[in-house]
């Protein structure tokens, strides 16, 4: 089953997703300026939110990190290995992550390159990587066994990543995951496995045209108030714009109990994660420059669809002409008068067989009688939505 999610979120002046300048992502579409937030900021923005945690628990919660000779020295430590011996090994944790170690566990010659290979810092891979609880233990697993086979600390450290890595390719059928299943994982290593990502998340685009706009601001110094200074401590400026976003994701679900297979809690998994990413994407927020524009807001306007033929359609088109608030209606209503609109053209044009058709809108919006079922409350599109 494929399901389709559509929302339309109106934001107030805010600058949810930044970029290398500092200023809000902006992406052209059909020739105008659109305000956009990266695809990969919406999926953190979901799987880092309270309510996915809170719903799946900490032990279906991945960690995207560098950080690997650290947490598996933690599990070392935990297992009984003294501190001495896991520092032995953490220089070598640090080169995990590639297929071949090529000359990483070469001693670096001296010079120029071996002066810049000593500080490098051996707490840190080269590459992030998506873990789950599971690929963590299985390294501290595989370092802990052939800690045990040493006989001397000079065995310690010439045991390699390529080494412990071909050990725990050997049984690489390990449980993964929700947020990785749901988003994927692609690592070049063979000690972990790539998933394909069972959901597709499109960059969210502006139905409006966008219009940046910049604040210049002060800051006063409270101690030099009322002493005759004049003149402010600091001066600096942000960037940011208003938008109604289109955002879209599409699920598969035979995809994601095929990569939650390993799993002991697929049957729950697939149960919730339907109505689960639907209030998670309504719930959640971006959180870029959050703490100055507290830009929370809700969907206007929810679609969602469900198909046994998996032929995923995005409804951005229906965005192609900028829209903006007329004798109509505003920006919100219009947007979403828009959207109803290309869920009934494409319909109407290509007959695509859809199994559920699911509509809220906070808007008095006039449904075509094809639509589908139309939900007075976002509740109440919640408890039709179909479990798997």
């Amino acid at each position: 089953m494929l399901v389709e999610i559509h929302m339309l979120k109106n934001y107030a002046p805010s600058n949810l997703n930044r970029d290398n300048t500092g200023s809000p992502k902006s992406a052209l579409f059909a020739g105008v300026q659109r305000g956009r937030i990266s695809s990969q900021c919406l999926k953190r923005s979901w799987r880092t939110s309270d309510l996915f945690r809170q719903a799946v628990g900490e032990n279906q919660f991945g960690i995207r990190t560098r950080c690997l000779p650290d947490l598996v020295a933690e599990k070392l430590i935990a297992m009984g290995v003294p501190q001495e011996r896991v520092n032995l090994i953490k220089p070598q944790l640090a080169t995990f992550g590639k297929k071949e170690d090529k000359d990483e566990d070469k001693p670096k010659k001296e010079g120029k390159e071996g002066k810049k290979a000593k500080k490098e810092d051996n707490s840190r891979t080269k590459q992030i990587i998506f873990f789950a609880p599971e690929d963590i233990q299985a390294v501290a697993q595989a370092v802990k066994e052939k800690m045990d086979a040493c006989q001397s600390d000079a065995e310690i450290k010439a045991i390699t990543a390529k080494d412990l890595q071909a050990d725990m390719k050997k049984g690489n059928r390990r449980a993964i995951t929700l947020d990785i299943a749901l988003f994927g994982r692609m690592v070049t290593s063979d000690a972990f496995a790539d998933v394909e990502a069972a959901m597709q998340v499109a960059h969210a685009i502006s139905t409006n045209r966008v219009m940046m706009e910049s604040d210049f601001f002060t800051a006063v110094d409270d101690c030099l108030q009322g002493r005759g200074e004049t003149g402010s401590a600091m001066m600096d400026d942000v960037d940011y714009n208003s938008s109604c976003y289109y955002i879209y994701a599409s699920l598969d679900t035979d995809e994601l109990r095929t990569n939650l297979a390993n799993s002991p809690d697929v049957d729950v998994l697939m149960e919730k994660v339907v109505p689960l990413m639907v209030e998670v994407m309504a719930y959640s927020n971006p959180s870029g420059k959050q703490n100055t524009f507290a830009a929370h807001a809700l969907p206007s306007a929810v679609l969602v669809e469900c198909k046994e033929k998996k032929i995923p359609v995005s409804y951005v088109n229906a965005f192609e002409r900028p829209i903006r608030p007329d004798e109509n209606g505003g920006l919100v209503k219009n947007s979403a008068e828009a959207l109803i609109r290309e869920e009934e053209k494409i319909r109407a044009a290509y007959a695509l067989p859809v199994e559920k058709r699911l509509w809220f809108t906070t808007e008095t919006v006039a449904m075509p009688e094809e639509a589908g079922i139309t939900c007075k409350t976002f509740p109440d599109l919640l408890a039709e939505l179909p479990r798997f």
